[in-house]
């Protein structure tokens, strides 16, 4: 059996409207948050609000705080390193190839329980949290390593965390 459909004639828009988007290797708005690398490659700006696409280095011990996103999903696929993955009420490790999906609403963090930086690609549907890593992060400074926060950099992040959509929450 084979399958026939019309094909659209030239006039037809789809042949010639851009739209698509190529960020190449080393572009992207670089970040630092508490001593992690992040290269926010895709904003929901530039997709019409479509998905965020972010890049990130994890340092040994390092990863985000439990927390739970209102409004998107989020996806991520492990190039490298090991990261301990919370996912409601249990843990996992992901090594590199892995993919993990987490729905909106659901308590999740990662940790880089190996010896090395883990490298990390992570998607949000929709896209937004990624504000989180522009309007906070630190401008990295060229030859230099990124700096870990103290406590004095944490309190008015409070107030930006909920701005995007994330409620805080607690580890165990």
């Amino acid at each position: 059996m084979s399958l026939h459909s019309a094909i659209p004639d030239k006039d037809d828009p789809r042949w010639t409207r851009r739209g698509g988007l190529h960020v190449r290797r080393f572009e992207g708005v670089h970040r630092w948050n508490s001593g992690y690398t992040y290269t926010i490659k895709v904003t929901a700006a530039q997709t019409g609000g479509s998905l965020g696409f972010i890049e990130g280095t994890v340092p040994p011990g390092g990863g985000p705080a439990a927390h739970a996103h209102s409004n998107e999903d989020e996806a991520f696929y492990l190039l490298s390193g090991d990261l301990e993955f919370l996912n409601g009420d249990e843990t996992f490790i992901a090594g590199p190839g892995d993919v993990v999906f987490i729905p909106r609403g659901n308590r999740h963090r990662f940790k880089n329980v190996g010896l090395r930086s883990a490298h990390i690609l992570f998607l949000c549907t929709p896209g937004g949290p990624e504000g989180y890593f522009v309007e906070t992060g630190d401008e990295p400074t060229p030859g230099e390593p990124p700096t870990t926060w103290g406590p004095e950099k944490y309190t008015p992040l409070l107030k930006v965390i909920e701005k995007y959509g994330n409620t805080p929450m607690p580890e165990n």
